[in-house]
């Protein structure tokens, strides 16, 4: 039998709350971790969440055990006492997913037990920076006793950063749109723009349409993700079928304007350094325009023209439903113009936000600081070092 590979092992636990984001997040981590020589036990509830995902260097991480793909189910009949195979240095839950019991009972065994960490959700809002790296003591349940870590994603220094990989700028600024272009896809557009958003209904379902017929000749649009349909001549939507997540990375890179939903996408759209449009989750309070508006002020905070920011946040809004959706192409068409600067500055942002450290490297160096801590003894959470 061959011996493990060399490198801390993280436990990454994930459940698939709706699509298939969480998944493509967790995924993402565990290859940014493995990158940079740890090992990943990525503990999944529906491991068909990551079909496609993959592309060879993936499957070359799986192959070699950098990255141990595990079904949620079997942690509970999983040893995590035993000295071979065990718990990991290193635990995560991904979004407060509770780990499972089985492996908060053989943590609280441990004389040095593991730093517990919760990875939360990206956002923009304020209370990000005052709760990155809370410590939050557990006084009740099963973990009873133990502590966990609160971490969160974000956009500036006091935040945990964004997921990106070793080369992420130069593999960009080397991508040719012309020779990466699948000939199997058939005429390149002369203008591309890509679509992975939430169903839209009413007003929305057909604005592509509207915007390409609006904008003038030879723009068209990718839907990633879709089964293949037959267009019809002159359809400036296309359908393609699921991309691997540095494919889909490429299609970002290629397009002209980019419009994105979620967490992952959202993040990749922005390392695309391209003009993009983001739709966030909808909730039924409203909350997303909350989170819309945070990303927003941060997002146009130095843009050169008013104008152009006016312009922006009016796309943002209407897509997201604040504003009338009949507002949404002016909007683009305004922003999109070549002196509106809008394409300048979405390469000034994303050079701004790699200026900061990401987030697997800033996640390693908080789990190490925090190896083997206690609980406080005035219970609590207290700020962390991180």
């Amino acid at each position: 039998m061959s011996a493990p590979p060399a490198g801390t092992l993280w436990d990454v636990f994930c459940r698939v709350i709706d699509n298939r984001g969480d998944a493509g997040v967790a995924w993402r981590l565990a290859r940014n971790l493995a990158m940079r020589g740890q090992r990943v036990r990525l503990w999944i509830d529906e491991r068909a969440a990551l079909a496609g995902m993959a592309d060879a260097h993936d499957d070359a991480l799986v192959a070699s055990g950098t990255v141990d793909l595990r079904d949620w189910i079997d942690a509970d009949r999983h040893d995590f006492d035993t000295p071979a195979g065990g718990l990991g240095q290193r635990l995560v839950e991904m979004f407060g997913c509770e780990p499972p019991d089985a492996v908060v009972a053989a943590r609280g065994r441990r004389e040095m037990p593991p730093p517990w960490i919760n990875l939360e959700y990206l956002s923009a809002e304020s209370y990000v920076e005052r709760s990155h790296g809370l410590r939050s003591p557990i006084l009740a349940g099963p973990a009873r006793g133990q502590e966990r870590w609160f971490f969160y994603p974000g956009f500036t220094p006091r935040t945990g950063g964004l997921l990106r990989e070793p080369g992420l700028a130069q593999a960009r600024q080397a991508h040719a749109v012309a020779t990466w272009w699948p000939a199997s896809a058939g005429e390149r557009p002369a203008r591309i723009g890509s679509l992975f958003h939430y169903p839209l209904a009413g007003p929305l379902a057909g604005w592509p349409e509207a915007f390409a017929s609006r904008y003038g000749p030879g723009w068209g649009w990718i839907r990633a993700g879709s089964p293949p349909t037959t267009e019809a001549r002159g359809d400036p939507v296309r359908a393609w079928p699921w991309l691997t997540q540095s494919g889909y990375d490429r299609l970002l890179w290629s397009c002209e304007l980019n419009v994105v939903r979620g967490e992952d996408s959202f993040v990749r759209a922005q390392w695309a350094g391209r003009p993009f449009v983001w739709q966030a989750y909808p909730q039924a309070d409203g909350a997303h325009h909350a989170k819309v508006d945070a990303f927003l002020d941060r997002y146009l905070a130095d843009v050169d023209s008013p104008g152009l920011a006016d312009s922006v946040r009016l796309a943002f809004r209407a897509l997201n439903g604040s504003q009338p959706a009949e507002r949404l192409v002016p909007a683009l068409e305004r922003a999109l113009q070549p002196a509106a600067g809008w394409a300048r500055h979405a390469r000034r942002w994303a050079a701004a936000l790699e200026s900061q450290a990401d987030l697997a490297s800033q996640l390693i160096a908080f789990a190490d600081r925090h190896d083997g801590d206690r609980v406080p003894a005035h219970g609590g959470c207290t700020p962390g070092a991180g």
